[in-house]
């Protein structure tokens, strides 16, 4: 992806997020929802913490996320940042994010739309596929970012 590629988000996707952390710190589920998280990374430029939604997905006892929108701030965040904190309910882990290659990227995106299904209409409303085919997923490789959280001992060292 070339680093002045960038979709804008709509209007109200930052409210909206504002509103769906502050009802997943109540421990309130959300139907149909594939385990969303809060994502927490400092600030590329400011270093405070930054927050929004996500929705990892597991593939061979990995876990993963994809960016939605080509040069979204979190993804720029993301690479700028040594650590993140993921956090669901009370529950809060501390993650390094590794941004994957855009051949290793595939397959991952290839499953996404199985794996992710709210993810599908969210990025056919973001203009990046129309049928939400795998194919379709599969081509973003290179545009949108994906990303393993590996885990992070607590003086950030991975763990095995």
């Amino acid at each position: 992806m070339a680093d002045s590629e960038r979709i804008r988000p709509p209007w109200w996707l930052k409210p909206m997020n504002k509103i769906f952390m502050a009802v997943m710190r109540l421990g309130i589920p959300f139907a149909g929802a594939e385990s969303p998280m809060v994502l927490t990374v400092p600030g590329r430029k400011s270093g405070k913490p930054r927050s929004t939604p996500v929705t990892p997905f597991t593939v061979d006892g990995q876990r993963y996320v994809v960016g939605g929108f080509p040069g979204a701030d979190w993804v720029l965040n993301a690479r700028a940042a040594d650590a993140a904190t993921l956090t669901q309910g009370r529950r809060r882990e501390q993650v390094r994010m590794v941004e994957l290659s855009p051949d290793d990227a595939r397959p991952l995106l290839r499953a996404f739309p199985t794996l992710v299904p709210t993810g599908v209409s969210f990025m056919k409303n973001a203009g990046l596929v129309t049928d939400g085919k795998p194919e379709e997923f599969e081509a973003l490789a290179g545009r949108c970012a994906v990303f393993r959280f590996d885990p992070l001992t607590e003086n950030g060292v991975q763990t095995p």
